[in-house]
């Protein structure tokens, strides 16, 4: 059992102090996975990965669902609380408090075609709250794929699954998911 395994049963247990062990173990692939999930957003995006590992890591070890079964199972729990948050954050940015439909424009950064604009974050989340009642294994794939950043590989790993059935899934995933957020037939 890994040290990290160990810990996050401890955990489930109740054991009050397990939660300060897990932390530097897990801290850095966390801040990787919130740091290559920030890059794909919007320029002028306020959450920072640190801010979004915290927040993520706070809302795991401080809520009520700590049934962690693996390591991968931990890794795609903080993959859905940061999609969580990125979602929160984009609603916020959308009310009129917040500067409402006005964009904010930076520049010196050009906007790559994976970040994605608010309203179209909402609706890819709708979107993916569908997919996940039709078929719960392909929406934790996405989610660990575009909100955690991970790799085929990597998610695979996290779902207990092929790389070649999560490659199909994630090929399946991305046309249902055009499809519903377009009206587009996939070709």
């Amino acid at each position: 059992m890994s040290e990290v395994t160990r810990i996050l049963s401890a955990i489930e247990a109740g054991d009050p102090h397990a939660a300060d062990q897990l932390l530097p173990l897990v801290y850095d692939e966390l801040r990787s996975l919130a740091a290559a999930k920030l890059a794909r957003e919007k320029p002028g995006q306020t959450l920072q990965p640190t801010a979004l590992v915290h927040e993520a890591y706070l809302r795991l070890v401080g809520g009520g669902d700590r049934a962690w079964g693996s390591r991968g199972h931990f890794f795609a729990a903080a993959a859905e609380a940061m999609r969580r948050i990125v979602i929160e954050s984009a609603r916020r940015k959308k009310r009129a408090r917040h500067g409402g439909g006005r964009d904010r424009v930076e520049v010196e950064l050009a906007d790559l075609p994976t970040r994605l604009p608010p309203d179209d974050l909402l609706a890819l989340d709708e979107a993916l709250s569908r997919l996940g009642q039709l078929d719960p294994v392909k929406a934790r794939l996405v989610t660990l794929r575009y909100f955690a950043g991970m790799t085929i590989e990597q998610a695979a790993a996290a779902l207990n699954i092929s790389r070649v059935t999560a490659h199909r899934y994630w090929t399946f995933a991305r046309a249902w998911l055009h499809q519903q957020m377009t009206g587009e037939q996939p070709e």
